[in-house]
């Protein structure tokens, strides 16, 4: 098996957000060839803003295979429904997942009129077609995730960008994972995500792997904290080697990274995914 199911369809492809910012005409080919490489199974749906569909949809209607889309709704919460009907009126694009940001305040009742959207645009949630609701680092978050778990919803934290206080503190992300758990929320991450291990002013996915993985074992947030802070690749590839994958993925949906080439590199220089041919260490 060349990807390990630790690892299968957890970089979804954001080719098109920042700091690649690949233009469509270019991110659609790009995702074919992934989908068509040794390293399929690593990749999830292409990732696209609801105000681009349009552009997608004429750069797909000539595709020999449909592509997979999940719409991040940047056109606000009334965009929910007319993103999903502009997906399901084209017969190229294949809708696999929503993703809407919370904005304002109060946080839990801009989640309720989010989980409304979604309910009819979607008719409910499923897992074909995951709906996740962003939730930001504010006051009240955790009565959003309330609503989220009430509606069977998931959610979504942002894990970086452009600027150093878009980078949420160990304990943040820690408290968010515990509370996605508390709750039964499957969670997925966005941005800053460019490498396995943690680095200055980055986290590393294969830390937020581990710390789920310690977060299902019962771990306190302190010590689901203390593991997104490992800098040390070859101890954290041991670690999550170990993790029984289906209890982690059940939860840690994916992450969205705009490259899926580094992500790839890297698990394999650290031994955790075999090129063909070759054995993982």
């Amino acid at each position: 098996m060349t990807i390990p199911p630790m690892f299968e369809r957890l970089v979804d492809d954001a080719a098109v957000f920042p700091p690649g910012s690949l233009p469509l005409a270019e991110a659609v080919p790009a995702h074919s060839e992934h989908l068509a490489a040794w390293y399929s199974a690593l990749v999830g749906p292409l990732l696209c803003r609801a105000s681009e569909l349009e552009s997608l949809a004429s750069l797909t209607r000539e595709s020999p295979t449909p592509v997979g889309v999940a719409v991040v709704v940047d056109t606000g919460t009334a965009g929910v429904l007319a993103a999903a009907d502009a997906v399901a009126h084209e017969s190229q694009l294949v809708l696999r997942g929503v993703e809407v940001p919370l904005r304002g305040s109060p946080l839990g009742e801009n989640a309720r009129r989010t989980v409304a959207a979604l309910d009819a645009a979607l008719g409910g949630p499923d897992d074909e077609e995951p709906a996740y609701v962003e939730v930001p680092r504010s006051p009240g978050w955790e009565d959003a995730l309330d609503v989220i778990a009430d509606a069977g919803y998931r959610a979504k934290l942002r894990t970086g960008g452009a600027t150093a206080d878009a980078l949420p503190s160990d304990d943040e992300v820690a408290a968010f994972v515990v509370g996605c758990l508390d709750r039964g929320i499957p969670f997925k991450f966005t941005a800053g995500l460019h490498h396995a291990v943690r680095r200055p002013g980055e986290h590393g996915f294969l830390n937020l792997l581990l710390a789920v993985g310690r977060a299902v074992a019962g771990a306190p947030a302190a010590e689901v904290a203390a593991t997104l802070s490992i800098d040390d690749g070859a101890l954290l590839a041991a670690g999550v080697a170990e993790l029984p994958a289906a209890s982690v993925r059940r939860w840690f949906a994916s992450y969205g990274s705009c490259s899926i080439a580094e992500p790839l590199a890297e698990l394999i220089a650290l031994g955790l995914v075999a090129e063909p041919g070759r054995v993982a260490r």
